[in-house]
């Protein structure tokens, strides 16, 4: 029996809500990119295990992918607590030096009510080690993404922060018997 698990995690649509926002579960895709959802969809393994989180967003890209996946809440995106539904320029506003200081080193602040980066690594750990062997494919978050390239690659929080996750981008990579193979990182 193969304890191999081909990991395809995919970027959920764009939000169908206002530029500079941080969005809560209940926001929705934008499924407007039916090219680029065709062209995704050719690249998926059929009769693979599908999950994602319990994001509407991630739920409306994976149908409009032809998947029906099983939701798993440690694939959520980041909990930003009070600040969820707010706009960036508004927490700066009201703020000021308190939000920049928490952007200085974001992997490890928390905001109020929320959670950590490095508590999403932790959640998403367990998330994995929930997955099945054989192709799975994850509709997920940009954060979740950068969480499970920090656990393959063994980075610290903060540099895995680093990567850019773009909305309906494939990230391709193995959980082997001894560590990890990356093979792709934001394929568009």
């Amino acid at each position: 029996m193969s304890i191999e698990t081909n990991l395809w995690l995919i970027r959920h649509a764009p939000v169908d809500g206002p530029n500079g926002a941080i969005h809560g579960p209940d926001a929705p895709a934008d499924l407007g990119n039916q090219t680029a959802l065709t062209a995704l969809k050719a690249r998926l393994p059929q009769g693979a295990f599908a999950t994602c989180s319990p994001a509407r967003r991630t739920r409306e890209t994976a149908a409009a992918l032809g998947l029906g996946p099983v939701e798993n809440a440690a694939f959520r995106e980041q909990d930003f607590g009070a600040w969820t539904g707010r706009r960036h320029n508004d927490l700066v506003a009201e703020l000021g030096g308190a939000y920049q200081a928490f952007w200085r080193s974001p992997a490890s602040n928390r905001p109020p009510g929320g959670e950590s980066f490095i508590d999403q690594i932790e959640r998403a750990k367990q998330g994995l080690a929930s997955l099945p062997a054989g192709d799975a494919v994850l509709v997920v978050h940009s954060g979740t993404i950068r969480a499970v390239l920090a656990i393959a690659l063994d980075l610290q929080p903060d540099s895995a922060l680093r990567f850019v996750i773009d909305p309906l981008s494939l990230t391709r990579i193995d959980r082997l018997a001894n560590g990890w193979r990356v093979i792709a990182v934001n394929q568009r």
